[in-house]
């Protein structure tokens, strides 16, 4: 056996590839990566498995002729499989004839998702790129991971919404000069097992390390005690979900009438404090937000939120938020109040200190303040200016017409008429999968780019086989990581399977404007000249980077260092805010915002404001469903990606997805260890297989995301999932009128032993298929 080793780059780090006579053997870690994931090793057995789409199909109900709105049989229906050439005709005549009836802006191409790693084969690129260049197309705006976040930061420290990465402590800074990290919604290290671009190696679990063997305290506020490394020795302060925000709002109080706060910061830096400290103590509403009244809502005792407050107020302290918290109703307050309160505890903008967002959500928080700009595939300007949150996907099928509100302008949802998906996976991420179902039937067509038969490309009419990142040429850049990784193609695409590109590149010829996409290049050209783009951006600093060829054949290079200080710092803002004034519209931070104030909005106030959630273990409907569900991100996969490869499938519990339970709650409804359970709530219910801990508190339960969804019966709203896909149990619902945001972490759930036998798992089988 002679066999080649070529190297791998993906979201989940750098890998060598062992491939013999063309096939993929296995994966082998990089020996200087010293936290590899195990997700990478997993992927050779999904490489080509029976899930793989092999050829282009058709939905059988799909070719019986228009009008094809409103047909229900999306999900259900045997596909047809067809030549390229007609797959190729079908889509590229559907584009004609929407765009000719209903106009551009009926054709959706928000198509969020993470595909797969590479700078030229970015799959939302190229898509984005062949819609404005027919004619434009409706997006969607902000993400499911962050959107409250996206939308409420820039009122409160200012910038873009991702600017703050740049502007909070780095890791070793935090080593150097923090003596206490307090952490709302934990910093799960599970996590940082991703980059979005692809990754070099991993370093944020020996940065933590460096951290703790520093003497860094770690407190871990978290219903899940594992969202802090054991390493870390962290304090667990179990806290009642969703209820970060009065957990803030208590300690701000204390300090607030203890006098431990930092009023010149506050008087120097700041907006709006009078206003915020006026709500603290009960002048507006009669209720002192005092820490007796946040222990009966979070459940943390009234002298631990005391001695927290003393603490972080006394020490070099940095506190930490989580991106979980604001998946959440009104997911945008604890991301605000974990400013201010960072902004009262005396560290804020201080070196390696103060506040910070998302650390180890991924391999590039806190790692690496930013990187000099990568070139990709080039953007082209969209025509049409509509838009959607991307959380109204299923509000916007279901009701075009209707009028939203969105961080203080009126949106009018559009009418889309197609749909046309590459490189993610809605019925993954979104929430209610029994509403976007019924949504899902509402476009006259829905186009799919997928590698493997998942519930999206199910629930398609047209589904075009495309080369995985294995199959295809490119580098890696992930966000934030200075290392450039090769990414040779290592096998031939399966099947029938085409590149993304590839696809694109076929149908813009058809439609007219095939160079103009192509650009004359084909796509070793293309990788080839965003590499030479990339280097000649460096200007003085070329010569860091070396040429292409060279490159290729050393599979990786480094890109130099950038060095601060960054727009709007927080450290140049606390030494001198005058001259140094961050983006907001007063300069400083706004604790208070005159502008959001003006949207006179119910549910998002000008201040952070505690707002009882729709759902949580304090409502009414606790009695009917007394199990609050943590649907939090997976360690064995990135989101749905790759569940069908090896290491995602070792982790299932009698072929379904584990959920977890604390002992206590688990006796009360007899339980066992890995039994079945049906996990259940007035939306839907799933299978899911039990494991038993107390990491997660009593009345809580984890159910990681990302199970492709197998519906019993998928054109029957609320069958039961066999899969224990937890969106089947999650709301639809807005956090708030300002951003729009998912509110997955707001649902309550009950879990019951299964008795009858468990269904077949049939998520990884294709559909029926006909030649």
């Amino acid at each position: 056996m002679v066999e080649r080793r070529m190297s791998v780059a993906t979201h989940w780090g750098s890998f060598v590839a062992v491939v013999d006579s063309g096939r993929l053997v296995r994966l082998e870690p990089r020996d200087d990566d010293p936290a590899p994931s195990p997700i990478g090793p997993g992927m050779v057995t999904a490489a080509d498995d029976s899930a793989r789409v092999l050829r282009p199909a058709v939905r059988k109900g799909w070719l019986k002729g228009l009008p094809r709105a409103h047909d229900t049989a999306r999900g259900t229906d045997a596909f047809v499989e067809v030549t390229w050439d007609d797959a190729l005709t079908l889509v590229g005549d559907e584009l004609r004839r929407v765009r000719s009836r209903h106009g551009d802006s009926a054709v959706f191409g928000g198509s969020y998702g993470w595909a797969s790693a590479g700078a030229f084969h970015n799959a939302q690129g190229q898509l984005h790129r062949f819609l404005a260049l027919g004619g434009g197309y409706t997006d969607s705006r902000n993400t499911y991971s962050t959107a409250a976040l996206e939308v409420i930061l820039p009122h409160v420290i200012g910038g873009h919404p991702w600017s703050y990465q740049s502007r909070m402590p780095m890791w070793d800074e935090i080593a150097e000069n923090c003596e206490l990290v307090v952490a709302f919604g934990g910093l799960a290290l599970k996590n940082s097992q991703i980059n979005p671009g692809g990754l070099a190696r991993h370093r944020t679990q020996d940065l933590q390390r460096r951290c703790r063997e520093a003497g860094v305290r770690f407190v871990n506020v978290s219903p899940i005690r594992s969202d802090a490394a054991a390493f870390l020795d962290a304090e667990w302060l179990p806290v009642i979900p969703n209820t970060d925000t009065a957990a803030m709002l208590g300690i701000a109080h204390t300090m607030l009438v203890n006098g431990w706060h930092d009023e010149d910061f506050l008087r120097r830096c700041c907006v709006g404090f009078d206003r915020f400290a006026s709500y603290l103590v009960g002048e507006l509403d009669g209720v002192p937000k005092d820490a007796v009244w946040a222990a009966g809502i979070t459940g943390i005792s009234r002298d631990t939120i005391t001695d927290l407050a003393r603490r972080l107020a006394s020490q070099r302290s940095l506190i930490m938020v989580n991106y979980a918290v604001q998946r959440a109703d009104h997911g945008e307050q604890p991301i605000w109040m974990s400013v201010v309160l960072a902004a009262m505890a005396g560290s804020m903008g201080r070196r390696g200190c103060g506040w910070g967002a998302g650390y180890a959500t991924m391999d590039a928080t806190g790692v690496a303040p930013g990187r000099p700009s990568v070139a990709s595939i080039p953007e082209v300007s969209n025509p049409v200016p509509d838009f959607i949150p991307v959380a109204r996907i299923a509000d916007t099928l279901l009701h075009p017409g209707k009028t939203i509100d969105y961080d203080g302008r009126r949106l009018t949802l559009p009418e889309l008429r197609l749909v046309y998906w590459c490189g993610g996976n809605p019925f993954h991420h979104h929430q209610d999968l029994h509403r976007l179902s019924r949504a899902w039937q509402r476009p006259d067509t829905v186009v799919v780019h997928e590698a493997w038969w998942n519930t999206t490309a199910k629930f398609a009419d047209i589904v075009l086989p495309v080369a995985t990142s294995l199959e295809r040429d490119d580098f890696a850049a992930g966000f934030s990581d200075p290392h450039l990784v090769a990414m040779p193609k290592v096998r031939e695409p399966e099947g029938e399977s085409r590149t993304d590109h590839d696809i694109f590149a076929a149908l813009a010829s058809r439609l007219g404007y095939g160079q103009e996409f192509t650009q004359s290049r084909s796509e070793i050209e293309w990788v080839r000249h965003l590499y030479e783009q990339t280097r000649a951006g460096l200007g003085d600093e070329a010569a860091a980077l070396p040429g292409f060829d060279d490159f290729w054949r050393r599979s990786t290079a480094e890109l130099p260092a950038l060095t601060g200080p960054f727009p709007g710092s927080l450290e140049a803002l606390r030494s001198d805010p005058r001259r140094f004034p961050i983006p907001t519209p007063s300069g400083r931070i706004e604790i208070f915002s005159e502008e959001i104030d003006s949207f006179g909005y119910d549910d998002c106030a000008g201040h952070p404001t505690w707002f009882e959630p729709v759902e949580w273990l304090h409502a009414e409907l606790a009695d009917r469903f007394p199990l609050h569900l943590i649907s939090n991100q997976p360690a064995s996969r990135l989101h749905s990606q790759y569940d069908n490869g090896g290491h995602s499938l070792s982790s299932k519990i009698r072929g379904r997805e584990p959920i977890t339970l604390n002992p206590s709650d688990a006796a009360s409804r007899g339980i066992e260890d890995g039994m079945v359970v049906r996990v259940h709530n007035d939306r839907g219910s799933c299978l899911a297989g039990a494991v038993l801990s107390d990491d997660v508190m009593p009345g809580v339960v984890q159910l990681s995301t990302g199970a492709w969804w197998d519906p019993v019966r998928p054109g029957l709203s609320g069958t039961i999932d066999r899969h224990g896909n937890p969106n089947v149990l999650t709301a639809d619902r807005p956090c708030s009128r300002l951003s729009q945001g998912p509110s997955a972490l707001s649902a309550l759930v009950e879990v019951e032993p299964y008795a009858d036998p468990p269904p077949e798992v049939l998520a990884f089988a294709p559909p029926s298929l006909e030649p």
